[in-house]
């Protein structure tokens, strides 16, 4: 299998370690910068073009697209599937991922366990948005942030109000939500591949701290998941389309609720905590797949 990796820097961990796990199974492979992809837009005869010359011969390609490049990444991707290579995750499924709150409705409408959620674009009815999620206190969050920026914990109602009030003076699009307590500033991030969770790992908030990204000095520890929560995470990937995600959930008191979908998540937390080869699982997968053109799962849905 000819295999594309579409990632920004060879270097990553995660870049490594997917070209690592494809060649020691015998697959070629090429890290391709999507941001310097021409996209040839022709009839009948779509082409991309990379280092001045056209890209060809690729059977499957792997997209890692930063979140600030979802546009252009996107557009890469698309091009590919017209070009009828296999993608891991196809375009439609990236952008709903990136989309939060288009993604936490898809999600809604099938019943998946959400933290209560408010949206809103006028700050005249704070109060409002406010009691929709049973009160202060309440997670603000920016709809573009990524890896815990953005995110922000506001204890009282004075102080929710003027958080919400400061990022919508912004022009800054926020998701309101309830705070779950009860997980004790610990959150669990489950790998999916296909239909099967390989990998899961508990990540615990650093002292003062409430958000548990690794990246954001979290600490991180190999977890067993229950049925209920293996079920969500695998549900969650499937109604927005990915056959590889990092799905991030809490223990709630009513159960597990899924707080996001990553369609790029990293490889480096995961595999370090749980010891499991997660990037030669992700390329078993697409070697299965790309050999048929299986048709990505992605559903039909806005």
């Amino acid at each position: 299998m000819k295999l594309a990796i579409l990632s920004r820097n060879s270097q990553l961990y995660s870049t490594r370690r997917l070209r690592e796990a494809a060649e020691q199974r015998g697959h070629e492979v090429r890290i391709v910068d999507y941001l310097r992809c021409v996209i040839d837009i022709t009839s009948h005869r779509p082409a991309i073009h990379y280092g001045g010359a056209r890209l060809d011969a690729v059977d499957a390609v792997l997209p890692r697209i930063g979140a600030t490049h979802t546009f252009y990444g996107t557009a890469v991707v698309r091009q590919f599937e017209m070009m009828g290579v296999y993608p891991t995750n196809d375009s439609q499924s990236i952008s709903r991922s990136r989309d939060k709150l288009r993604a936490l409705q898809l999600l809604a409408a099938e019943g998946v366990g959400l933290p209560v959620t408010s949206f809103a674009h006028s700050t005249k009815d704070i109060d409002g948005l406010i009691s929709l999620v049973g009160g202060a206190p309440v997670v603000v969050k920016l709809l573009e942030g990524t890896q815990g920026m953005g995110v922000v914990l506001a204890e009282t109602k004075k102080a929710a109000e003027s958080v919400i009030g400061a990022f919508r003076q912004l022009n800054a699009n926020i998701l309101v939500q309830e705070f779950i307590k009860e997980a004790g500033g610990s959150d669990i991030r489950a790998f999916v591949v296909g239909n099967r969770v390989v990998a899961a790992m508990e990540r615990t908030a650093a002292p003062g701290d409430f958000r548990s990204n690794v990246h954001r000095g979290g600490e991180a520890r190999k977890v067993r998941l229950t049925p209920e929560e293996r079920a969500a995470a695998k549900r969650a990937a499937k109604i927005l389309g990915l056959n590889v995600a990092g799905v991030d959930l809490m223990r709630s008191n009513h159960g597990p609720v899924v707080l996001e979908v990553n369609s790029s998540p990293g490889l480096e937390g995961i595999e370090t905590t749980t010891g499991i080869d997660v990037a030669g699982k992700v390329v078993e997968y697409i070697a299965t797949n790309a050999d048929g053109r299986a048709p990505s799962r992605a559903s039909k849905k806005a």
